[in-house]
């Protein structure tokens, strides 16, 4: 046996009592001992240690271990390091100095120049102690002390999520919480507060006696979210408390008492839910304010309220359903209170700005729809509450059902496809007309190739609809109720000759392209009521259609013909740019085509597109119709979006030309002409520039619609927005006016909002 001499026994003897103070009676030793090293075991606090150090002395007399230079004892997934450690086996405390850095298991760092541990480094008391948390938020304090591995209570503590200054880490970071106690229950996983000042650099702006939030550990958890205050000339001044409910692991709300100073409280609400095959959301409000279309002076109190939700849920592999509500009390109160995405900002759990929700219906529609290989079936049904200033009620419809289903077969021995599309429909209404469809358009499509390189389309298909109706107007002013039915064949063939050619950079192609269609005259009975195909939009989308009607209650009869050019250039960089001119002639005039449609003479408007994306910064499309006969623009849009992510502007102008003599609901009186501009600049890595603005550009009632310009602070504990804009736009009870907003979002704290909204 090989002889051990005394002094490495004894150095032996030290370590093994250490790592037995460490770890607890009950832990077993490790195996392959060595002077001032023990082998970790894996995971608990009753584990094996492992001690590393320059020098490990041992004084009988007071009976002290100590380690000196560089000291390193782990325990499992915490970890201690100093530059001495002293530990008495009379008193079990162990002493640690000299960069003291301790490291939890649950990612914490504890720093400190001074520390004193007992119960194998779950308690402790630290002196000028920091704190790193796992998402390098910090702490400070002159001293603090542990309890049990999970409480930490420092004395005069200082937290903040921000980084510190680089150039000057004794400088305060951008805001923090300076409070006379903090105590960080890791159990609890909270951070608790007394008698706690917010600064921000290194200003006092804020006290409170006691302030609770989570650690950083935590997603969620229930509480009061921040506060946020602020005034409007229609509402007074507003304070909203959001309260955050954590329900369960699956599902939480929040709930959202709402003070208005001129109109009285309001309730705000927000559930969702995720389930094992989908999720929902649900939000609302209710309230007690002047009705609408109401002035001061004649002011009436009524309920007002809201309703937004939606649901997606899988019921298998090929089936899922869902739902979308959305419904208000009256036209105008989801804008004037900022409910739903498109208005306020104080009131309204949702952003954007005040009345420019342009939408003229809420949708409540409910659905099941399943894919299958090549096959696709949706069944539904809508409801709609119809918000413009003018709106009948009784002639909102209801639509229930709408069905379809579509089928693609595969290539038969020609190589064709054929495919069916059916579909059902019931739409009612207390006044005016109800109808009931079914329709059933089955086809066939193949392809031809030539020799010489041109591609020759044939489609061939049969479109079968029957009706059952009340109360459709007729030419001779009498209402027809009843069954009526249509057969109608089409006919298609579109042919295109593409031509390439390779240059150096660049490969372009030249593709002649013409189509024939061909239908029997007639097919829209007086007795077959329009529904889906009221507004006909002409363009480069739709012009090689067999039918250029959008819905299915109206179908295109006889024959005509189209003709176009399409060129591309393609780059080897990915730069593209591409044209397209076409035009189309009717062998017979289409009165339900009405004037200003493009259709309405045999000769079409032409219509063309262009399009240049040259890089990734720079995207340009023009899209214009012209009149036939003398050339006139009926239709201009514009899209531009020029510049890198740090420097982006985006404008898209859009013209619409009145008909000469309107005759349908889907023509405009007069000119439309439209501007919208927007620009985002990132000025600096945390400051950001935004402008926004509306111009109507037509001669008579042409002005700015909306302006708005936002500065953004950006950073790792803090997100600060300055937004100021300007309507000019009223409906009703929503007047024009101006509003500047300061949007404060503090890491861990929530958001804090205050400003003005436009009256």
């Amino acid at each position: 046996m090989a002889f051990i001499s005394p002094f490495v026994f004894r150095i032996i003897a030290i370590a093994v009592a250490l790592a037995l103070v460490l770890v607890g009676p009950s832990a077993a030793f490790a195996q392959g001992l060595s002077p001032g090293k023990f082998s970790p075991a894996s995971g608990t606090d009753n584990e094996p240690a492992l001690i590393k150090a320059d020098e490990i002395t041992y004084d009988e007399s007071l009976s002290l271990v100590t380690a000196r230079g560089h000291v390193e004892i782990s325990q499992g997934n915490r970890v201690l390091i100093a530059d001495v450690v002293t530990y008495n086996q009379k008193t079990t405390v162990m002493t640690a100095s000299g960069n003291v850095s301790l490291m939890e298991p649950t990612g914490e760092v504890y720093f400190s120049n001074y520390a004193e541990f007992t119960n194998q480094m779950r308690d402790g008391v630290l002196a000028t102690l920091r704190v790193l948390l796992v998402d390098n938020s910090r702490m400070a304090a002159t001293g603090g002390k542990r309890t049990n591995g999970t409480i930490t209570e420092l004395r005069k503590g200082i937290f903040s999520p921000c980084d510190l200054c680089a150039s000057d880490p004794s400088k305060p970071p951008l805001w923090q919480i300076k409070a006379f106690r903090i105590v960080h229950d890791g159990d609890a996983k909270e951070i608790e507060y007394r008698d706690a000042i917010m600064e921000i650099e290194g200003v006092p702006v804020f006290y409170t006696p006691y302030l609770s939030m989570p650690d950083p550990t935590v997603k969620r958890r229930s509480g009061f979210l921040f506060p946020s205050f602020g005034s409007d000339s229609n509402l007074g001044t507003v304070t909203k408390t959001p309260y955050f409910w954590a329900i369960a692991p699956d599902r939480d709300a929040t709930i959202t008492p709402i003070y208005t100073s001129d109109e009285g409280p309001v309730l705000a609400a927000q559930y969702r839910q995720r389930f094992t095959s989908g999720a929902m959301s649900l939000e609302g409000s209710i309230t007690n304010g002047d009705a609408a279309n109401t002035t001061t002076a004649n002011a009436q109190q009524t309920t007002r309220g809201h309703i937004i939700g939606t649901g997606r849920f899988d019921v298998d592999d090929t089936w899922r359903t869902g739902f979308d509500v959305a419904r208000a009390t009256d036209s105008t109160y989801m804008r004037r209170y900022g409910f739903g995405g498109g208005s306020g900002t104080i009131v309204g759990s949702s952003g954007g700005v005040a009345g420019l929700n342009s939408s003229k219906e809420l949708t409540t529609s409910a659905f099941v729809e399943g894919f299958n290989e090549r096959n696709y079936a949706r069944l539904s049904g809508y409801s709609f509450q119809d918000v413009q200033a003018n709106a009948v009620s009784g002639q909102t419809p209801l639509v229930l059902p709408l069905g379809q289903y579509n089928y693609v077969g595969s290539p038969d021995r020609w190589g064709g496809r054929t495919s069916v599309d059916t579909s059902i429909l019931g739409l009612t209404r207390d006044i005016g007309t109800d109808t009931r469809r079914v329709s059933v358009r089955p086809s066939w499509q193949t392809p031809f190739s030539s020799s010489g390189g041109s591609i020759t389309t044939f489609t061939t298909a049969l479109q079968a609809d029957a009706y059952d109706v009340n109360n459709v107007p007729q030419p001779n002013g009498q209402n027809f109720g009843g069954q009526t039915a249509r057969l109608i064949p089409q006919t298609m063939a579109d042919w295109r000759f593409p031509l390439a050619k390779q240059h150096e950079r660049f490969t372009e192609v030249l593709e002649p392209i013409a189509a024939v269609v061909a239908a029997p005259v007639g097919g829209n009975s007086p007795r077959i009521p329009n529904e889906d195909s009221q507004s006909v939009d002409f363009d480069d989308l739709n012009i090689l259609s067999m039918s250029r009607y959008p819905g299915l209650d109206r179908v295109e009869g006889g024959e005509h013909v189209v003709y176009g050019l399409r060129w591309s250039g393609y780059g080897q960089n990915g730069a593209s740019t591409s044209t397209f001119l076409g035009q189309s002639y009717s062998f017979q005039k289409h009165p339900d085509f009405g004037t200003g449609s493009g259709l309405e003479n045999n000769t079409s408007d032409v219509v063309g597109r262009l399009r240049i994306t040259p890089a990734d910064y720079f995207d340009f499309l023009y899209r214009f119709r012209t009149d036939a006969d003398n050339q006139m623009f009926r239709r201009n849009e514009v899209s531009l979006a020029v510049g890198p992510p740090r420097f982006r502007i985006y404008n898209e102008y859009s013209f619409l030309r009145a008909s000469p003599n309107p005759t349908g609901a889907q023509l405009v009186s007069g000119n439309r002409e439209q501007m919208i501009t927007s620009a985002s600049i990132v000025l600096a890595d945390n400051w950001s520039f935004g402008a926004a603005t509306i111009n109507d550009l037509t001669s008579a009632t042409g002005g700015p619609l909306y302006n708005s310009l936002s500065l953004t602070y950006h950073d790792e504990c803090l997100t600060l927005t300055t937004t100021f804009f300007r309507r000019y736009t009223s409906d009703r009870d929503l007047t024009a006016g101006s509003g500047i907003f300061f949007n404060f979002v503090f890491k861990y704290l929530g958001e804090y909002e205050t400003g003005q909204r436009p009256s």
